[in-house]
């Protein structure tokens, strides 16, 4: 997401008094306050190779795009600018307009907790001519990829999990919360205080001010649209053009960030299945889109009777509606085959036989059921808890899971399930207070099932300076230089060529599935 995102209250607020007290216009009689950030500020940038090594396929594909990358270095406590210091990898593919030269175009992919690094090749790519005019800056927020780590050392690369089966398989995974959250205080505890979306917009401030810039335009996709939401909030007049696609309400976002995309979800999963009745000679999954839904009810309930073997997996109550969540997020044909092939092996698992899963189920099970991508789960946890408090009673998260599971049986045990968060630290911050307007083009499908429509809608009536692109007839997260859409990319362009936004909202339809 969603996902896609945890020093004395005294010292900070004296830190952001003085930073408050730099930006503000002095009487010519004044002496400035000295800027507490200025080494940061006012730092040198060692440009170099992207290239890390012969298997770094990321810096290969960015040496090929002219790209270079620095380290940028950061207060690791913003209250403490004297203190432990960190870096944040940032990537740049220069301006070859010059004369026309708007200025950085910064790039956030979502997660919390995913890479952006990586990013500037394919999205200067869909920027078309008006890439020529803006630096392309990818950005590894603090703690992720290529930046100062943090790695809490879990066994799985996703915090999330259904309930299972009645109360045992709720407390199962109340212990397995629980001990998520203790691990990141073994192993990370000293970051933990530090990792918030308050922290990530601080840092892209930074950047900023290193580039030598006195303002960034902002191409930020599902999480990546809550922390520009939050980045324009704490530094007004800092950005030019600003992009938000795959929209979070901002009055929606929490620790339980997966609430309410059920019904999107839903939908998406019957969507998929009518293309998989059509295409029952090839996944053999049902001939009309109802015996296909059985099919995946047949998977979840011979899941919860006793642990599917898929190669060296198991695969139970509390992971089969993960893996069901993967597989709904890209509405196209290779995404909708891939997941089809996993509903396949799963439904043949359940029924007694031996299976070797296919390359993308055997992903997301290394995904799930490994610590290889421990990583990005420890990150994109430790954001979300430390950037808003949630209930600590597990009784709260059981009622709600057996309120919810009786109208939806699959997506309501993992969407209101107890999470880690439940034994987090309480946040050092509140959350900001998201800015009443601001005139940036806002970019949503109408079926995505993670950063659902109604929160573009509702930020768009908050925002009435802004713009909506709406992509209408898919189940996409994330449209703009992804799902192929003409209308909503030449929406975008026309943005950041210009500068205006479109004169009223536009809609644009998607292609009819074949």
């Amino acid at each position: 997401m969603l996902s896609r995102s945890s020093g004395k209250a005294s010292r900070l607020a004296l830190a952001l008094t003085a930073a408050a007290l730099a930006l503000t216009a002095l009487p010519a009689t004044a002496r400035a306050a000295p800027d507490p950030l200025a080494r940061f500020h006012q730092q040198h940038l060692a440009w170099k190779s992207c290239v890390l090594g012969p298997d770094d396929t990321t810096g290969k594909e960015l040496e090929q795009a002219g790209a270079r990358c620095a380290d940028v270095t950061v207060p690791l406590d913003y209250s403490d600018p004297g203190g432990r210091t960190i870096t944040v990898a940032v990537s740049r593919i220069r301006a070859t307009d010059t004369a026309h030269r708007v200025g950085p175009l910064l790039l956030n992919g979502g997660g919390p907790g995913g890479p952006s690094l990586g990013d500037a090749p394919w999205v200067r790519e869909a920027m078309k001519d008006v890439a020529a005019r803006y630096d392309v800056v990818g950005v590894d927020p603090r703690f992720v990829g290529r930046s100062t780590p943090l790695d809490c050392r879990w066994p799985t690369g996703t915090a999330w999990r259904g309930a299972g089966e009645g109360r045992a398989g709720f407390d199962r995974t109340a212990a397995f919360s629980k001990d998520l959250a203790e691990r990141c205080r073994s192993h990370a505890g000293d970051a933990l205080p530090h990792a918030t979306t308050r922290n990530t917009a601080r840092d892209m401030d930074v950047v900023r001010a290193a580039l030598g810039e006195r303002r960034i335009s902002y191409l930020g996709y599902s999480y990546g649209s809550y922390l520009g939401e939050v980045y324009t909030s704490m530094f007004p007049g800092r950005t030019g053009r600003v992009v938000l696609d795959g929209v979070i309400d901002p009055d929606r976002y929490s620790a339980r960030l997966w609430r309410g995309v059920e019904p999107a979800n839903r939908q998406a999963l019957k969507r998929w299945a009518s293309w998989a009745a059509d295409r029952d000679a090839a996944y053999g999954l049902g001939r009309t889109r109802d015996e296909v839904l059985a099919a995946v009810e047949q998977v979840r309930t011979a899941a919860a009777r006793i642990p599917l073997r898929l190669g060296d997996h198991r695969l139970d109550a509390h992971v089969m509606p993960i893996v069901v969540l993967n597989g709904l997020s890209q509405d196209n044909d290779a995404a909708f085959g891939n997941f089809a092939q996993g509903v396949r092996d799963m439904l043949r698992a359940s029924q007694g036989q031996r299976v070797t899963p296919s390359p993308w189920l055997a992903g997301v099970l290394d995904f799930v059921l490994t610590g290889a991508k421990s990583p990005y789960g420890s990150v994109q946890t430790a954001i979300v808890c430390g950037d808003n408090a949630a209930p600590r009673d597990p009784e709260v998260y059981w009622r709600d899971v057996e309120r919810a599971r009786t109208k939806d049986p699959l997506f309501a045990p993992v969407t209101d399930n107890v999470n880690p968060c439940a034994y987090w630290d309480r946040p050092r911050e509140r959350p900001t207070t998201v800015r009443g307007d601001l005139p940036a083009l806002l970019v949503n499908a109408t079926g995505d099932p993670r950063t659902y429509y109604e929160g573009a809608t509702a930020v768009r009536s908050r925002w009435p300076s802004s713009r909506l692109v709406t992509l209408r007839g898919a189940d996409q997260h994330g449209v703009y230089g992804i799902f192929g859409s003409t209308c909503v990319d030449a929406a975008v362009n026309a943005y950041l060529a210009t500068g205006r936004l479109p004169a009223r909202d536009v809609d644009c339809a998607a292609p009819p599935r074949r």
